[in-house]
């Protein structure tokens, strides 16, 4: 069994704070994925769980055993790069079988242990090949290979699909959920692609500026966002986000902007008079949240088309109005029927709108 943990963890270099006390609990044989923007300190932080870089404070445990002061060798865990690295003068097998000899692994265990491998990773065909021979794909997989035949307690991945091609991507991170279902092994893995995150992860942690902002489900990550920037950066495109002012003087309250009239009722009156900042709120939604309707009085809100573009199994509108922009998602054959320059009137889903303080970007949780 081996978990991971980091507790109360701080990396500073003198020029900034890269992780700002962080703390994460990764269960035996879980995939977590980090994701963040360049600079948020996912690949920091994976780096200290991996020994690559010391930790400033806090405490990072592999199968509870606190490891700060353990020698990347000695923590049992196998690293992906982003590039590779693999070996040019050697074979994949070599490539393979390098670590175990490294270790003095008797020969026919790291046979046996190269050649199971390979045929996990469909590398059986290619063992006698240099780098220089393979594609990128092909590479990916031998640097997937090497970590495997280790056999280790952990799997440490830094943006290992970077350097692929959007179809390899697509086939290569299909290729590493499957093996890490059937190998079980616990696994950390980086990205800054929020669609591989979503597709990959069993659990995601969102991080910006040195800082955990959400560890959720993709699910909830996506339905119930814990701020504006985790909202605005999980999903293509993102949540729509409105500033609005909460109007008490109607029977049933309004969030009111320029063009924007959102009525609610019941206990979300009560909370969101609670909970807003002088009256002040942020409403969002999702693209797919909202639907066109043709009697404008019925509408919530309305705006005018400036974009269209047309993805075969959908359809992507960019609107404006006086106050925002925003996108809505229709189906695949909207774009015969919308044109730029047309005023669409829409409708939202009341049960699927978010509410975030304006001054704080929190979400706003209705009782």
């Amino acid at each position: 069994m081996t978990t991971a943990n980091l507790k109360n963890v701080s990396k500073i270099f003198p020029e900034h704070v890269a992780v700002n006390d962080i703390s994460l609990d990764i269960a035996d044989g879980e995939f977590v994925v980090l994701v963040g923007p360049s600079g948020c300190g996912k690949s920091t932080t994976l780096r200290m769980v991996a020994g690559l870089e010391q930790a400033t404070s806090g405490d990072i445990l592999i199968g509870n055993k606190r490891v700060n002061d353990v020698s990347p060798r000695d923590r049992d865990v196998a690293m992906v790069f982003q590039n590779y690295a693999l070996y040019p003068h050697l074979s994949v097998y070599e490539n393979l079988a390098y670590a175990l000899r490294r270790r003095r692994v008797p020969r026919a265990e790291i046979d046996t242990r190269v050649k199971q491998a390979a045929q996990s990773i469909d590398l059986e065909d290619l063992l006698e090949r240099r780098p220089a021979q393979l594609s990128g794909g092909q590479r990916q997989r031998v640097a997937l290979g090497r970590a495997i035949v280790r056999q280790p307690r952990l799997f440490l991945m830094d943006e290992p699909l970077s350097n692929l091609d959007a179809k390899l991507r697509v086939q290569t991170r299909s290729e590493i959920t499957r093996l890490q279902q059937a190998l079980g092994v616990t696994t950390l893995y980086v990205t800054h692609d929020q669609t591989e995150a979503m597709t990959m992860g069993i659990k995601i942690v969102v991080m910006n500026n040195g800082k955990i902002q959400q560890v959720a489900s993709p699910r909830d990550l996506y339905d119930r966002p814990a701020n504006t920037f985790v909202a605005e950066f999980m999903g293509t495109p993102p949540m729509n986000l409105i500033t609005c002012q909460l109007d008490n003087d109607s029977i049933t309250p309004s969030l009111v902007a320029d063009g924007v009239k959102i009525a609610c009722g019941g206990e979300q009156e009560k909370s969101l008079a609670a909970a807003a900042s002088d009256g002040a709120l942020i409403v969002g939604f999702r693209p797919e949240n909202a639907t066109l309707v043709d009697d404008g009085s019925l509408a919530d809100m309305s705006g005018k088309v400036l974009g269209i573009e047309e993805l075969g199994h959908e359809t992507l509108v960019m609107l404006s109005n006086a106050s925002c922009a925003f996108t809505i998602r229709l189906p695949p054959d909207a774009g015969a029927r919308v044109r730029p320059g047309d005023r669409l009137s829409l409708s939202l889903s009341r049960p699927k709108l978010r509410f975030f303080d304006a001054a704080s970007g929190d979400s706003i949780t209705l009782d």
